[in-house]
């Protein structure tokens, strides 16, 4: 071995030191060996990341936008017009039922407002508790106090419409002036209020559930399970929402179900997984039951999996200090109920 390959012995050096070069790794070679090189290490974290092209923003008069105002408009102006116009016939035919047509028109008017209020409140409420859950994941990630803080004072305000979580808001609002980090303070909220509500939730799924199982399981066409199974859905994302603060109107329950959709689309979780299912053939399960009671048993685990989907969507706070429900639990419930009913 000559003297280049002989490991160099361990040595102390200062950085100031003017026999201390820092060079890059083709540059060794060029420095005699008198000097202490040091070729530092590119760190991961520092190297540059590849920009992501953009979508082109466009730009420019949205002609559908324009067609869909317009249509929108004559729609509102033809339907008042032919009011004005069936409240002066009335009139003209008898003084009476021009008044109750006028009365009518009133109050049909007054409700279509109280609609339209109702359905903005529940947009306006679901839109919170989205923000709250996206706030809330980022403090357990950046651990600030004051907008923990801020966040447990409004699920605080949320929960206020809700008579059994009293003890819970009381409990959490006596920690409001304690020294407690952001991420911790959210874990706490989320043990005080959403312990209550988690169980709750589970039972609903798994009520749920349990009901599309049996009602498919005897039910004499197809048509009628499918029908079944989306009114059933329907309500039980409703609950749901309802249980964790949110009030959804029409349009609510439809900005909802595409949240949930998208959800499953993300997870995966249109159909039972294939262990589960493995699991349930391998016990032998599928052997005992007849083909419609299969089928009807498939279709409350995929009723409980839109549920646990519907969960995440309209819980105000992440999973982080409780455990999120899973679909293994809940078909053995299910199971469960089955096997007490043979």
């Amino acid at each position: 071995m000559n003297d280049r390959s002989k490991p160099r012995r361990p040595a102390t050096f200062r950085l100031d030191d003017p026999d201390v070069i820092v060079t890059e790794a083709d540059e060794t070679s060029r420095l005699g060996r008198a000097t202490i090189q040091i070729t530092p290490e590119h760190d991961p974290q520092a190297l540059p990341v590849p920009i992501e092209t953009a979508l082109p923003v466009r730009r420019g008069f949205r002609w559908g936008a324009l067609f869909w105002s317009g249509v929108a408009g004559l729609t509102l102006l033809g339907t008042g017009l032919g009011v004005v116009r069936l409240i002066e016939d009335l009139f003209a035919r008898n003084e009476s039922l021009g008044f109750i047509g006028l009365a009518l028109a009133f109050v049909t008017m007054l409700a279509l407002a109280v609609v339209i209020g109702r359905e903005a409140f529940g947009l306006a409420r679901l839109a919170t508790i989205e923000k709250l859950h996206a706030r809330a994941a980022g403090v357990l990630l950046s651990d600030d106090r004051k907008e923990s803080r801020a966040i447990v004072k409004d699920l605080i305000a949320i929960a206020h419409q809700n008579p059994q979580l009293a003890r819970a808001r009381a409990a959490l609002e006596s920690h409001g002036g304690e020294i407690i980090d952001g991420a911790d303070m959210i874990r706490l909220a989320e043990r005080e209020l959403m312990s209550p509500l988690d169980a709750e939730a589970r039972r609903l799924v798994s009520s749920a559930a349990q009901r599309v199982s049996i009602v498919t399981a005897v039910s004499p066409r197809a048509l009628f399970d499918v029908l079944f199974v989306f009114v059933a859905s329907l309500r039980l994302i409703r609950q749901l929402a309802r249980l964790y603060g949110g009030r959804p109107g029409a349009l609510g329950m439809i900005r909802l179900l595409r949240h949930v959709i998208a959800h499953l689309a993300i997870t995966g979780g249109l159909a039972a997984s294939d262990s589960l299912v493995q699991q349930m053939l391998g016990h032998g399960i599928a052997a005992k039951l007849s083909q419609r009671l299969g089928e009807g048993m498939l279709n409350g685990l995929l009723t409980a999996r839109l549920g646990l989907a519907a969960i995440d969507v309209t819980r105000p706070l992440p999973f982080a200090a409780l455990p999120p429900p899973k679909l293994s639990d809940l078909a053995t419930d299910l199971l469960r109920k089955k096997e007490d009913e043979d």
